[in-house]
Parts: structure tokens; sequence; C-alpha cells
């Protein structure tokens, strides 16, 4: 049994779903490892992790809409505004997502469905230098 990390970092531009799908893959590919487990985990508590579709655009926009109905920039509601109107909304958005996923490791590669990636949700709308950790176990 192994243990592997290593750190991918993503620039954001601003609030939308970043589909890392390659860079997790690229990751898991130079590990040697075939089977086994991939943890992804980000450091932030104002962007977070989903697997969601990635064939059809148009899921990651309706996605953003809906988060935008539910939790919107500038909500009275809310007093920590310290960073802007959508600091307190992007922390709210992380915990209603997550911020960690465990992805089978099988034949090599991660066990994602036909039409899943990974993506990196970028919750504010100021560029940042996002910090995901890899971790992989297996043989």
């Amino acid at each position: 049994m192994q243990q592997i990390t290593q750190k991918i970092t993503i620039s954001t531009q601003g609030r939308k779903l970043y589909d890392i799908t390659t860079q997790v893959s690229e990751c898991v590919q130079g590990s040697g490892l075939r089977t086994g487990l991939i943890t992804l985990y980000i450091q932030h508590t104002s962007a977070s992790l989903l697997i969601n579709e990635n064939y059809d655009q148009d899921v990651l926009v309706d996605i953003e809409s809906f988060f935008n109905r539910l939790v919107p920039d500038g909500d009275p509601l809310f007093i920590h505004t310290i960073e802007g109107q959508d600091d307190m909304p992007a922390h709210v958005r992380t915990a209603l997502t997550q911020t960690h996923l465990s992805i089978p490791l099988l034949e090599g590669k991660a066990a994602l469905g036909r039409w899943q990636g990974v993506f990196l949700y970028e919750h504010r709308h100021v560029h940042s230098q996002r910090k995901v950790i890899l971790h992989l176990i297996g043989e």
C-alpha cells in the first residue's frame, strides 16, 4: 500500500465553476497507482469542490443561477462583509457544497461516470490562487 500527496494550484478569475478533471487525472496517472482511493481537499472557506456534469455547459450556468437566487450577494441578513458583499455569501455557498471529495481509483483512473467532471467552485468575484490537496492511497 502506498500513499502519495500532491498540491494542485488553480488560478481563478472570479465566481464560476472551473473544471479541474484534467489536473486530477494527470496527478493520478503520474502516481502509477492502479487501485485505491483519491481524496481531494480544498484549503479555503470561500471555494468548494463538486462532481457534476462536464458535457453540457448549461448545467454549470444553471448551478450558478440557482446559487445566485439562494444566496445573493449583499443580502442584509449578513453582517460579515469585511472583504466585500460577496464574502459571507461565499462562506455560505461553501457550507452548502463540499470541501472534500472521495473518488475510487480503478485501473489507474478516477472512477468518474461518463459525464462526470471534478470542479473547483469559486464563490468570490476576485481573482484567487486556490490550493487543492490530492491524496492517493492504494497500490
